[in-house]
């Protein structure tokens, strides 16, 4: 067999970038080619984001090769195109640790890298932080080079265009690549605009627009606007610029994004301009190039799980139970069946939220903004004024992007858009950066929101339907990325009583009141606790707003420990529990309460039950906290300790 060492003879000598700034053309080629087969191999043994990564060899490769990095920035857009530029920047060895505990993250890192300038995770925000970076750069009287590098899906949030509009505005030095592969922007590439944005991009050709422009100005105003039509026209034959150039960039392009020799002399040229203000390079490339099986995939390979190198064949473990995604878009289409006013809306994560699935069935009533949240949120309440139930399906931490439209948009107004909300609590490989942490902690503290979790699979489908009942004001229902429970579902769920929670297990001395999929973990508790001698009730609390006060309160007065465990963070349902108690005194009797939330720090990527390890939210540390709560701290200790060993 042969190996990776004697496939890749080039790329071996590459310890960081400065190794690769002595190449030849022709060695840079081949160290591109020798990347793409690195990046395919090292993502097969962890998965990860392969398309987008595949799409930018060579732009990687011409980059590190044009520019002084990491003296000069180059900032990736959301990561998920970072990893050629990991192997190239020292992180080679540590790739087969991607996305795994105590490994490489999935996305740039500013603690991982001094190549990596700014973390990411999230998109359309390259722009923004490169701006920052160029304006203090100046500020500081450096000579550097900003570079940020953002994809067309990317483009898609008005926060790019925010920053657009402000760096237009600046004389800051700032490069901005729109990574386009998708082609909905750029027209066919080839030799004559590889030739032309060659042209426009070189030091002659803009002192000598600048020149023109500034004789134009000391001739009659009719001679003026003429110079700047033709300067428009011959420009406009040969880019599609004309919205950056509005903004105020210099726009050159587009390039053949996989032509070295197309890129090189282009970053070149931008790299010795010493005219001030930003410019953006319009690259073309292909999401997935180089790769058979990424290329001819529906998604070109975007997350990928570990897959066999020769054939593209993802190893996809057998489902022991339907994905709560899944499960929430089989519940919106049975609901949708039966009322013609619900609609799915998602901000471009259809497959991630199984709007997708909803679509095929209802094509006309699904809606996908774009990576848009602030605007699918007014979006949706907009339907919502006209007697429509939207769901708005996005995943957790990307709801934070769109918080103000929450408050402002939805909840002041008392508009019933319901919230679909994915991938709640930790997410595995993805990390901190996608982890769903402060959804309950920031949609509880609104009036009027009615906010639910599901503790299996089928307490999903008929939140679902309880949600598509709710014509009143906003709701939402948050629920984890991964496999159900694997109870038996329903073929259509049954709305809920507003704010009831249940009780499924009956005790006597200590009560746990669980909110989603942590009730699972409770029962099991349970059972720990009956070994050690405790009666323990198990309440699914169901919704986190509103409370069930009846149901707490009988839990407080009939039991000498209660506690609360979410997989949230602080300030969210456990902390509305404990206010109720402390305002109606029920503390005061002697009761021992206890809230078990996700911990003050962020968790690094890792496998989800190591997470929950670390975060403390496991059934033993359920079983310790009530040992505690009762003085035995000693046997609370042995508890975790047996668990470590």
């Amino acid at each position: 067999m042969v190996t990776i060492e004697t496939q890749t003879p080039l790329l071996d000598t590459v310890k960081n970038p400065a190794d690769v700034r002595d190449f030849s053309a022709e060695q840079l080629q081949q160290l591109a080619d020798e990347l793409r087969l690195d990046t395919v191999r090292s993502v097969s043994i962890t998965g990860g984001h392969l398309g987008a990564s595949l799409g930018v060899v060579e732009l990687t490769v011409a980059l590190h090769y044009v520019f002084n990095t990491p003296t000069d920035r180059i900032i990736w857009d959301v990561g998920h195109q970072c990893y050629p530029h990991k192997i190239l920047t020292g992180r080679r060895e540590l790739m087969h640790t991607l996305r795994q505990g105590g490994g490489l993250a999935g996305f740039t890192k500013r603690s991982e890298s001094e190549y990596d300038p700014f973390g990411a995770g999230h998109s359309s925000t390259s722009i923004s932080a490169g701006l920052g970076m160029a304006v203090a750069r100046d500020l500081a009287n450096i000579k550097n080079h900003v570079v940020s590098v953002i994809g067309d899906g990317a483009m898609t949030a008005g926060m790019a265009y925010e920053a657009m509009n402000n760096a237009g505005s600046m004389d800051a030095k700032l490069i901005v690549i729109l990574n386009d592969n998708d082609m909905s922007i750029a027209p066919p590439v080839g030799a004559l605009s590889a030739y032309l944005s060659r042209l426009i991009s070189s030091k002659q050709f803009r002192s000598v627009r600048h020149f023109a422009k500034e004789m134009a100005k000391r001739f009659p105003r009719q001679l003026e606007q003429a110079a700047s039509k033709v300067d428009e026209y011959a420009r406009g034959m040969v880019t599609g610029g004309t919205l950056f150039e509005e903004l105020g960039f210099y726009y050159v392009g587009p390039v053949d994004g996989h032509n070295l020799d197309h890129l090189l002399p282009v970053l070149k040229n931008l790299r010795d301009d010493e005219e001030k203000g930003p410019v953006l390079l319009h690259v073309v490339t292909e999401k997935g190039h180089g790769y058979a099986p990424a290329e001819k995939s529906k998604d070109k390979y975007h997350g990928v799980s570990k897959f066999d190198v020769v054939t593209g064949e993802q190893h996809k473990p057998a489902a022991n139970a339907p994905s709560y995604t899944n499960v929430f878009a089989k519940a919106l289409i049975a609901e949708a069946e039966v009322d013609d006013k619900i609609v799915a809306i998602t901000a471009a994560m259809p497959g991630g939220t199984g709007v997708d699935k909803f679509s095929e069935a209802f094509p006309n009533r699904s809606f996908d903004v774009g990576i848009a949240e602030q605007h699918a949120i007014t979006f949706a309440a907009g339907m919502a004024t006209e007697g429509y139930r939207p769901f708005a399906a996005i995943y957790s931490t990307f709801l934070q992007r769109g918080y103000d439209q929450v408050v402002h948009d939805v909840a002041i107004q008392h508009l019933p858009v319901r919230f679909a909300i994915d991938r709640a609590g930790y997410v595995g490989a993805d990390g901190n950066t996608h982890c769903g942490a402060f959804d309950l902690a920031y949609l509880c503290t609104l009036p009027g929101f009615i906010v639910m979790a599901p503790s299996d699979e089928a307490e999903l489908m008929h939140m679902t339907a309880t949600a598509a009942t709710i014509n009143d004001g906003p709701s939402a229902i948050r629920y984890p990325r991964g496999e159900g429970v694997g109870v038996e579902l329903p073929a259509r769920g049954r709305p809920l009583e507003i704010g009831k929670g249940r009780i499924l297990r009956q005790g006597t001395s200590i009560a746990i009141l669980g909110l989603g999929p942590p009730v699972q973990t409770a029962l099991q508790a349970a059972e720990e606790l009956g070994a050690l001698g405790f009666s323990t009730t198990i309440a699914d609390a169901r919704f986190a707003k509103p409370l069930d006060e009846e149901l707490i309160l009988n839990l407080s007065r009939n039991h000498e420990v209660l506690v609360t465990i979410e997989e949230g963070s602080v300030g969210g349902f456990g902390s509305h529990v404990a206010g109720f108690l402390a305002n109606v005194g029920a503390c005061d009797s002697g009761l021992k309460l206890r809230v078990m939330t996700m911990p003050d720090f962020f968790i690094e990527q890792n496998k989800p039950d190591v997470q929950m390890e670390i975060a403390g939210l496991t059934s033993p540390h359920i079983v310790a906290t009530v040992l505690a709560a009762l003085g035995r701290d000693d046997e609370a200790e042995a508890v975790l300790e047996a668990r470590r060993a």
